[in-house]
């Protein structure tokens, strides 16, 4: 008798938001963005996809310059917590100092799922304000179309479209 192989279905893929709004030793911040991405795959991970960057401005409003934002998928064989681990470890390699809550800041790189897991304690997935925001959702419509929230259960693309007016984000090309 032969069994006929089942396709497995997609692995739920893990996605980090990245975001920066004040030049770095490095210049402006999409030169930091491309060294975070640098060290995090020195560090193991495997960029499968990456959105294009992203101009938006801050959230909450604020007189702060725009940010730049993008989001990438990656292939990670730690857990969680390690990669939290390596992301605050990047934002401190590239000189970010935490001092105030949504501050301008030199590099910002958020855990925003790590596949369908869903935690309430540290690290928090998925991130709680990412069906919030804008400068998360577009790009990650753009390299994950199909992706679903764990919880809510829509798409980025659905999410977006939910979102109140006011959040201005526009394409910057790669």
């Amino acid at each position: 008798m032969t069994r006929s192989a089942r396709p497995q279905a997609a692995k739920a893929p893990i996605l980090i938001g990245l975001g920066a709004n004040l030049p770095s030793r490095l210049g402006p911040p999409e030169a930091t963005l491309e060294a975070a991405l640098d060290a995090l795959a020195r560090r193991g991970a495997r960029i499968l996809k990456r959105s294009c960057w992203y101009r938006s401005a801050p959230v909450p409003a604020s007189d702060q310059p725009w940010f730049v934002n993008g989001v990438v998928e990656i292939a990670w064989d730690e857990t969680p917590e390690a990669l939290l681990a390596a992301l605050h470890a990047i934002e401190a390699e590239l000189g970010r100092v935490r001092r105030v809550l949504n501050e301008a800041r030199i590099v910002d790189l958020d855990l925003l799922a790590f596949g369908d897991l869903v935690r309430e304690a540290a690290p928090i997935v998925p991130h709680p304000r990412l069906h919030e925001r804008a400068f998360v959702l577009a790009p990650l419509a753009e390299i994950q179309p199909a992706w679903r929230h764990p919880t809510l259960g829509a798409t980025a693309a659905e999410l977006l479209a939910r979102l109140p007016p006011g959040q201005a984000i526009e394409p910057t090309g790669r």
